[in-house]
């Protein structure tokens, strides 16, 4: 039975990793990560606020400058609350490449050029075998236009690729006009790999103190099926990967992803909840499945759901969202 796969252009035994999160910032978990058979180390994310400290700068050229800057700032986490600082994330990548045997990606998260080019190509001499671009924007204004939205992404892509030479994978959002567009403008700049999807983590409203409340809570499997959708939609458009990342809770689940298309899965909440050794018992439920269905490899079942054969993909998609809602009966 083959599980091996390339992710990335770097060789995996199994295409289960941990996506971004904070269990690599603890050696200890990285160790049970790796000796539960993780296929890569996904670190977790430095974000552009740690890198530089003048990113609200924009906000001194508002009505009330000292005001808004202040109350701006007041936004973020203080910085001594991240777990990881520029510096200490650099050393954390060559500690766990020191005493690791399995690829070690960077993730950085931003929505400006700000400093992760110099970031970027530190990170790479730290170790790191490829770079994951997490941009996370949420387009408040409304005058903003959505080529506009699309070209922060790119941009920053294009700095990046120019200032190191590992593999570079951009973690997208779902919340383009047309995510398979964006994605394959992003393939042809040269991105090795395309990450399904960023979640995107809401407030909500306390109604008695007005004032928005902030509460991390896990993902469950029917987070998948937004996953499912664009990976079956993008397979074979491609040059680069697609991994998927949001709602892997169970064996069936990474077996779905690939069978839409995916090269890789990413696992947070379920390791978040269960510990890291969960993801052992992923691989080998995986292993056993296609054992039992008579599959050889991967390569084998993946992509054979999806949409790269179906004759018109909008059609099928129209279809099947009206027998959804004529299955519901009173």
């Amino acid at each position: 039975m083959q599980l091996a796969t390339t992710y990335l252009g770097l060789p995996l035994k199994n295409p289960v990793m941990p996506g971004a999160s904070p269990l690599v910032d603890q050696l200890d978990n990285v160790r049970r990560l790796e000796d539960s058979g993780a296929a890569a180390i996904v670190m977790h994310s430095l974000f552009e606020e740690q890198i530089t400290r003048d990113q609200l700068a924009e906000f001194a050229h508002t009505e009330n400058p000292s005001e808004s800057f202040s109350e701006a700032t007041s936004y973020f986490p203080n910085m001594e609350d991240y777990a990881l600082g520029p510096d200490r994330y650099l050393t954390q990548i060559s500690k766990i490449k020191e005493m690791c045997d399995i690829p070690v990606i960077g993730s950085l998260n931003g929505v400006s050029l700000g400093g992760w080019t110099d970031h970027a190509r530190l990170i790479e001499q730290a170790g790191a075998d490829a770079l994951e671009l997490n941009v996370y924007y949420v387009a408040t204004d409304p005058d903003e236009p959505g080529l506009a939205v699309e070209a922060r992404t790119i941009d920053i892509l294009q700095a990046v690729k120019e200032s190191v030479t590992i593999p570079i994978a951009v973690k997208l959002s779902p919340f383009f006009s047309s995510p398979g567009h964006f994605a394959k403008q992003l393939d042809a700049m040269g991105a090795a790999g395309i990450i399904l999807f960023n979640r995107f983590y809401q407030p909500d409203i306390d109604i008695e103190e007005l004032e928005a409340t902030h509460r991390l809570d896990l993902s469950n499997s029917t987070e998948l099926r937004l996953r499912l959708r664009w990976a079956a939609i993008l397979h074979g458009h491609l040059k680069g990967d697609i991994a998927v990342s949001g709602g892997i809770h169970t064996v069936e689940d990474i077996i779905k992803a690939i069978m839409c298309g995916g090269t890789a899965v990413q696992v947070v909440s379920s390791l978040l909840k269960y510990g890291p050794s969960h993801i052992g018992g992923l691989i080998n439920g995986l292993r056993h499945w296609l054992e039992d269905h008579e599959y050889e490899s991967i390569d084998q079942m993946r992509g054979s759901m999806s949409l790269r054969h179906c004759p018109d993909p909008s059609v099928f998609e129209r279809a099947n969202y009206l027998r959804v809602l004529q299955l519901w009966k009173v």
